[in-house]
Parts: structure tokens; C-alpha cells; sequence
């Protein structure tokens, strides 16, 4: 009953293409840098997307925006500003737009795998996952090095409970982005559903050595401890999840399940 519990409350949860903020980019002084070059040359398009790239990376996704807006104008089939505008559509919980833009990427570039992965991902959030299918297969067509691609196709086929697909896709992910754990917290829930908990366990506390800031790489660390029977290391872990990210539901279940045993 608890393996049935946990597999239904376990889920790879950050696969959002959300904006990091991202200090030395967004710092005050590259951003001063960056409009220093757009004013010496007012009308050069991608001093404008560089400068709304940093703006993002701050979070000011206002300001981010109008950048984008202007480097369109002045250059309509700029599609590396589409994507990036998309972005900031996605961090404004405006999706229809985003997707609009990425649209419009590909029209301009039908090669810019870019447009298609950030595609495939709002589609997959819809639950369109036949269109998101289909985009990420289009990325990984094109050879695509960006790992996001495989990542995401490993979700859908993790949905549909096809996990020996989606471990090789999340196997492809880890080779092309070694450094992030999300992908490693994905197969390690198919290998979780597989019932091979050893090497579940072994992505979880990899994806924590990582980024240990993740709430979702405690709790599924946690899972493994409560198949295990170890339900006291499995509290902890729940508690530490817990305490990353008050609001994740299957560490409130998990600290439930275990609290006391």
C-alpha cells in the first residue's frame, strides 16, 4: 500500500522552461553595460535582445519585454527575439502568447530547435501531448545538443508508463546536461516504477549533490527510504522537502505517512 501511495503522489515536477535568476548576468553592471551599447547604437537589434536577456535574468520581465518588443521591430525576422520574448510570456503565465512567439520562430527558422522544445513544453502542459510529441521529436531530428528535448520526451513517455523510453531519453538528457538534476530525478522515478529502487536511489541522491535545493529530489529520496521500510530517515528527508518548499504535496503526504512510525 505505501509503494502504491508514493508512486501516486511521485512526479518530476520541475520541467518548467521558468527564467533563473541569474545574478552576474542580471547585475546592475551588465545591464548598465548592455544600455551603454544601445546607446552608442540605438538601432542595432541585438543590442536590444542582449540587454532584455540580462533583464530577464533579473527578473525584470517588464523591462525584458519591451527590449524583445523593440529588437522585433526592428528586426521582424529575428527569431532568436521570439523565443526569448516567449520566455518571458512563460514567467508572465501568458502560454497562448508564449506559443505564438515560438510559432513565429519557426516560421522565420524552421531549424531553431530552440522554438520547438520551448514549444513541445507548453503543449505538454497542456496536455497536448501528441503536438508536444511531436515537437521534441522535431528538436531531436534537427540533432539537437540541447538535453531539455530529450528531458521532456521522457516525461510524456513516462505518462504513458513507457519507462524503458523514457529512461533512455532521460539517459540521453544526463549525457548532453550532466550538471542537472532534474533529469536525473525523471528516470529515477521510471526506475521507481520498474521496481528497481537501487539505482532510483542512486539518481535522487545524485540529483542532491547537484542542487540540493530541490524539494522534489528530498521527497523522492524519501520515497526510496519509506519503500525500505526506513521510516525515519524517510520523515527527515520529507521534512527537509517540507521545509525547501511548504506548498509541495508529496512532502506533506510523505511527513504524514511517516511522521511518529
Amino acid at each position: 500500500m505505501v509503494s502504491a501511495l508514493a508512486m501516486a503522489g511521485c512526479s518530476t515536477t520541475t520541467s518548467n522552461d521558468m527564467i533563473r535568476i541569474d545574478r552576474a548576468q542580471g547585475s546592475e553592471e551588465n545591464i548598465a553595460s548592455l544600455t551603454a551599447v544601445i546607446a552608442a547604437n540605438p538601432n542595432d537589434p541585438e543590442a536590444y535582445n542582449s540587454r532584455g536577456s540580462a533583464l530577464g535574468k533579473a527578473g525584470r520581465f517588464s523591462e525584458a519585454l519591451d527590449d524583445f518588443n523593440r529588437a522585433i521591430q526592428l528586426n521582424p525576422r529575428f527569431y532568436q527575439a521570439y523565443a526569448n520574448r516567449a520566455l518571458i510570456y512563460r514567467n508572465q503565465g501568458k502560454p497562448v502568447e508564449a506559443a505564438n512567439d515560438y510559432t513565429q520562430a519557426i516560421r522565420i527558422n524552421p531549424s531553431y530547435d530552440t522554438a520547438y522544445i520551448g514549444r513541445g513544453d507548453i503543449y505538454r502542459q497542456a496536455g497536448r501531448l501528441d503536438e508536444a510529441m511531436g515537437d521534441f521529436n522535431r528538436a531531436i531530428a534537427l540533432d539537437t545538443t540541447d538535453g531539455r528535448a530529450y528531458h521532456r520526451r521522457g516525461l510524456i513517455y513516462q505518462k504513458l508508463n513507457q519507462h524503458n523510453k523514457a529512461i533512455d531519453d532521460f539517459s540521453s538528457a544526463i549525457s548532453l546536461s550532466s550538471r542537472s538534476p532534474e533529469p536525473y530525478n525523471g528516470r529515477g522515478i521510471s526506475y521507481l516504477a520498474l521496481g528497481d529502487d537501487d539505482n532510483a536511489f542512486a539518481d535522487f541522491n545524485h540529483a542532491i549533490e547537484l542542487d540540493d535545493s530541490m524539494a522534489e529530489s528530498w521527497a523522492n529520496q524519501a520515497l526510496v527510504y519509506e519503500r525500505r521500510g526506513d521510516m525515519r530517515r524517510a520523515y527527515k528527508s520529507y521534512q527537509h522537502a517540507l521545509n525547501l518548499d511548504r506548498k509541495y504535496q508529496p512532502a506533506i503526504d510523505g511527513v504524514a505517512r511517516t511522521r511518529g512510525q
